[in-house]
C-alpha cells in the first residue's frame, strides 16, 4: 500500500471496507436474525456488495496492482459457498412427457390501488398467465378482483383476510387438490398455505409462502425521507418476524411425507437465514436450470431475487424462467419439473 498514490490509498481503503462487509454477509445465512438482527440487514445488500467488489477487482487488475487479490479472494469464497450471483450458462430446456409447469407470482393485489398508472393491468396479468399456461400457479397478495377470471384452472385453494379489502395467498391447479390448509402467522396478514395435488399416481405437496414484507420503496426520494436508524431498526424487526414465521412453517413441513414443491415471496435474498432454512436439502430451481440474475423484484438499484421455487430432489428440474413483465412490483417466475 506504500507504493500507491494518495487517491489509490483512499480507493483501497474503501475496497477493504466493502470486501469485509461482503465477507461478513457470507456468514449471515448461519446467524439467526433474532440474535443478529442488525447484521441481517446486510442480506439485502449482498448483490450490491458483490458487484462493487467485481468493479474493484477489475480496477486493480487493469492497473496491474496486486490489490486485486483482496476482492478476488472474497468473490471466490462467495462463489464456492453460494454459487454465482449471475448464471452465465444457458437455461436448461428438457422436454419430457411427464413435464409439468409451476409458476410463482406476487401480483400486488392485481394493481388494485393503481400503483402502476396504466389501465387493465389485472387483465394483462390474467392474459400472461393464460399464455404461459402453468399447471400449478402460486400467487401472493391475491385479491378476488371483479375483473379477474382464473376459472381456466380446474381447482383452487385460497386463504384470504382483511375486512374491507380481501387479500391473501392462493394456489391454482389443473390437477386435483385433495387436501389444503393454512399456516397462520400471528399479528400479520402474511401466511403460508398448502395444497396436496394428485398428479398421476403421485401426491405432491405444494406450499405457497409469503414472509413478512420489508416495506422498502425502490424510489430514491422515499428512502431519503426515512431516518436511517429507524429504517435499520424496522428491517431488523421484520427479519426477526421472518425467522419466527419460518420456524412455524418448518414445524408444519416436518410432518409432510409427500414430495414437495415450495413457492413463495420470502422478502429476503438467497444469502439469508430464512432462505437457507426453508430450502433445506431441496433444489433451488433457478440454480438448477436458470440463467442471468434471476431478478424477481422491481428494485431500481441492483438485481434482487426474493421469490423462489424449490423442488424436492426426486424431481428433475427441466426448465426455469424469470419474466420481465412489469405488471406488479414483482416479476413472475416459472419452472418445469418432471417426476420419472
Amino acid at each position: 500500500m506504500k507504493k500507491l498514490s494518495f487517491i489509490n490509498k483512499i480507493i483501497y481503503t474503501i475496497n477493504i471496507i466493502v470486501a469485509v462487509l461482503l465477507l461478513l454477509s457470507f456468514a449471515l445465512p448461519f446467524l439467526p436474525p433474532k440474535t443478529f438482527s442488525v447484521l441481517s440487514v446486510l442480506n439485502l445488500g449482498v448483490s450490491f456488495l458483490i458487484l462493487v467488489n467485481v468493479l474493484f477487482f477489475l480496477y486493480w487488475l487493469v492497473k496491474l496492482k496486486k490489490q486485486f487479490f483482496l476482492s478476488l479472494i472474497i468473490l471466490l469464497i462467495g462463489y464456492f459457498s453460494f454459487g454465482s450471483l449471475y448464471k452465465f450458462s444457458a437455461s436448461k430446456k428438457i422436454d419430457s412427457p411427464s413435464n409439468f409447469k409451476v409458476m410463482n407470482y406476487n401480483v400486488r393485489l392485481f394493481n388494485l390501488y393503481d400503483w402502476i398508472p396504466e389501465k387493465g393491468i389485472e387483465n394483462n396479468i390474467v392474459d400472461f398467465i393464460k399464455t404461459e399456461a402453468p399447471d400449478i400457479l402460486s400467487i401472493q397478495e391475491y385479491h378476488p378482483h371483479e375483473n379477474i377470471d382464473l376459472s381456466f384452472f380446474k381447482y383452487k385453494f385460497e386463504k384470504l383476510s382483511g375486512k374491507k379489502v380481501k387479500y391473501g395467498q392462493a394456489i391454482f391447479s389443473q390437477f386435483p387438490i385433495v387436501n389444503s390448509g393454512s399456516i397462520e402467522f400471528p399479528e400479520t396478514g402474511n401466511n403460508a398455505i398448502f395444497g396436496d395435488v394428485i398428479k398421476g399416481n403421485d401426491t405432491l405437496r405444494v406450499y405457497n409462502i409469503h414472509l413478512e414484507s420489508l416495506h422498502i420503496s425502490s424510489e430514491v426520494s422515499s428512502l431519503k425521507k426515512e431516518d436511517s436508524e429507524r429504517l435499520f431498526k424496522r428491517i431488523g424487526t421484520t427479519f426477526k418476524m421472518q425467522q419466527f414465521q419460518t420456524e412455524l412453517f418448518l414445524m408444519h413441513k416436518k410432518q409432510c411425507k409427500y414430495k414437495m414443491v415450495i413457492c413463495g415471496d420470502f422478502n429476503n435474498t438467497a444469502f439469508s437465514y430464512v432462505y437457507r432454512k426453508i430450502k433445506g436439502d431441496l433444489n433451488d430451481t433457478f440454480k438448477e436450470a436458470g440463467n442471468g440474475f434471476g431478478r424477481t423484484h422491481d428494485f431500481k438499484f441492483f438485481p434482487v431475487r426474493i421469490d423462489f421455487i424449490f423442488a424436492d430432489k426426486d424431481f428433475s428440474v427441466n426448465r426455469f424462467k424469470a419474466f420481465n413483465n412489469h405488471y406488479s412490483d414483482h416479476f413472475p417466475i416459472s419452472t418445469t419439473l418432471s417426476l420419472e
